[in-house]
């Protein structure tokens, strides 16, 4: 097993970003090689919340074992407060660069599969929106998504006015990350969009796991989601449960959410 940490040149970011990832990479003692070092992996890409980095996942999450036991490269990166959204405004295309670049880059540099059906998105809070938002724009790269306490605020969002700070961040700051907000709805930013983009292409749509905590502020906004995919008539797994906003529920459905995925378990 590797834990990696490194930088480097985004061009979707015009700068350096530094990513973290878990390599299982374990080469059996006395051997040249190996099975599970000569196979490609499959990989998680997990996205933290806003005000988190690239080692927000790395250190709170037990993520090593999970790794290690589905031969499961998790590679995590900076969120940068952006919502994972491309900004017109600044030429920083935070999308572009999770659902393209990013997953090019690591697919290079490490042993990673190219198959759809071995790449997977998750995250939690904003990072839980950002993977719902870019694994449904990515469908063709992302087969699952997971979005644990997602900030799908996009509704709250278009009934904005200038005076409105809301705790996390004010009208200005969501303008600068989603335009018009009055046009939020149906613009590409919004999750729901894609969903109805390819239901009528009949393209094919990644599979969703979504949880949320009960007494979690955002609470409200995943079952508005739920209940949104529900009369679109999309297949998903969705569960609640007692919990906060926090590492305790994070932590616990982390680990449901990657066996959710379906991997086989390595000896």
């Amino acid at each position: 097993m590797a834990y990696i940490q490194i930088n480097f040149y985004s061009n979707q970011l015009r700068r350096n970003v530094p990513i973290s990832a878990f390599i299982p990479n374990d080469i059996p003692e006395g051997q040249c090689g190996g099975k599970d070092n000569d196979e490609p992996m499959k990989t998680l890409y997990l996205l933290p919340g806003f005000a988190g980095n690239h080692q927000d996942w790395i250190l709170n999450a037990c993520l090593q074992n999970m790794s290690s036991r589905f031969h499961l490269a998790i590679i995590s990166l900076n969120g940068e407060n952006s919502f994972y959204v491309d900004r017109e405004a600044t030429g920083y295309a935070y999308g572009k660069y999770v659902g393209e670049e990013l997953v090019d880059y690591t697919r290079r540099l490490f042993n990673l599969s190219c198959k759809r059906e071995d790449t997977f998105i998750g995250g939690f809070s904003m990072g839980g929106f950002g993977a719902l938002r870019n694994g449904l724009k990515y469908n063709q790269t992302f087969s699952k998504i997971i979005a644990l306490s997602s900030a799908l605020i996009i509704h709250e969002m278009s009934e904005m006015t200038p005076d409105v700070d809301n705790g996390i961040a004010n009208y200005e700051y969501y303008t600068s990350l989603f335009g018009d907000l009055s046009k939020v709805i149906e613009s590409d930013k919004n999750p729901e969009t894609f969903v109805l983009k390819h239901q009528k292409e009949g393209n094919e749509l990644p599979e969703i796991y979504m949880a949320c905590g009960t007494e979690d502020f955002l609470i409200e906004h995943n079952r508005a989601f739920k209940n949104f995919l529900q009369e679109q008539q999309v297949t998903f797994t969705y569960t609640e449960d007692s919990g906060v906003h926090d590492w305790n529920f994070w932590n616990t459905y982390i680990e449901k959410a990657i066996n959710w995925l379906n991997l086989e378990e390595r000896s």
